[in-house]
C-alpha cells in the first residue's frame, strides 16, 4: 500500500482499536488456486504475539482453509470510515479554485502468517467470545445456549477455525493532513451536515491538532 508519510499512522494502539471498531475484515489468500479473498468478522486479541493475532472462523466448504497451508503469507484488510471530498468544502477554493475532489479514509493492513485452527475446543471458544462481544449492544443478547443442543453442534462442525499470527501492521488514515486546519475543519462541517459523522470527527482532531503547532 502506498502511504506517503502524512497520512502514516504509525500507533498499533490506534490501528488496534480500528481493527476493534470494524472488525469484518478482508483476508487475502494465494493458495493452489491462486489469489482469491474473502469477507470474515475477525476478533483481535491484541496481547497474543508481537503485533496481536487474529482469529476467525470459515464455513468448512469454503476452500479457504483447505487452498493454504499452515504458515503461508496472508493480508487482512480493515476498513474504517471513508467519504468523498468536495473541493467546494475547502474555504481556501473560493478565493484561489486550486483544490480539486479526493476521498478521504482510514485502513489498517494486518500482514500474518495463517493456521488452520480445525477443532471443536478452538471454534466453540471462538464464536462464544464473538457472540458475547457482537451481542452486547441488544436488548436480549442471544447466547449459544438458546439453541438446541444438537443444531448448536451441527453448526460448529460445520465451520473451521483460522488463526493468523501478525507480523506487521501498516496503516492509511487519509484526513486531509495535507490541507491547511481551515480548509480540514470545512470538510469537516459539510461531512458532518451529510450524516458523516464518525469521519467528521477524526478530521476534526487532525485539525486542532495542526491549530495547536
Amino acid at each position: 500500500m502506498y502511504v506517503p508519510a502524512h497520512f502514516n499512522e504509525p500507533s498499533s494502539e490506534a490501528m488496534h482499536q480500528l481493527i476493534k471498531q470494524h472488525p469484518l475484515g478482508i483476508i487475502f489468500t494465494n493458495g493452489e488456486s491462486g489469489y482469491d479473498a474473502n469477507h470474515v468478522p475477525f476478533e483481535l486479541a491484541a496481547d497474543q504475539g508481537t503485533c496481536g493475532t487474529l482469529h476467525a472462523h470459515v464455513a468448512r466448504n469454503n476452500p479457504l482453509w483447505t487452498e493454504v497451508r499452515n504458515g503461508d503469507e496472508v493480508l487482512v484488510v480493515f476498513r474504517g470510515e471513508e467519504a468523498y471530498i468536495s473541493p467546494n468544502w475547502y474555504p481556501s477554493k473560493h478565493e484561489h479554485h486550486k483544490q480539486v475532489p479526493t476521498w478521504n479514509y482510514k485502513v489498517v493492513h494486518a500482514h500474518g502468517r495463517i493456521l488452520i485452527r480445525d477443532d471443536e475446543r478452538y471454534v466453540r471458544g471462538l464464536v462464544a467470545r464473538l457472540t458475547r462481544t457482537h451481542e452486547a449492544t441488544q436488548p436480549k443478547p442471544w447466547k449459544m445456549t438458546d439453541g438446541p443442543t444438537e443444531y448448536i453442534e451441527s453448526m460448529l462442525q460445520a465451520i473451521v477455525g483460522i488463526e493468523i499470527q501478525i507480523t506487521r501492521l501498516v496503516a492509511k488514515f487519509k484526513l486531509s493532513q495535507n490541507k491547511d486546519a481551515r480548509d480540514i475543519q470545512g470538510a469537516a462541517h459539510a461531512l458532518m451536515e451529510n450524516g458523516r459523522p464518525a469521519i467528521s470527527v477524526s478530521m476534526q482532531e487532525v485539525a486542532s491538532q495542526k491549530d495547536s503547532l
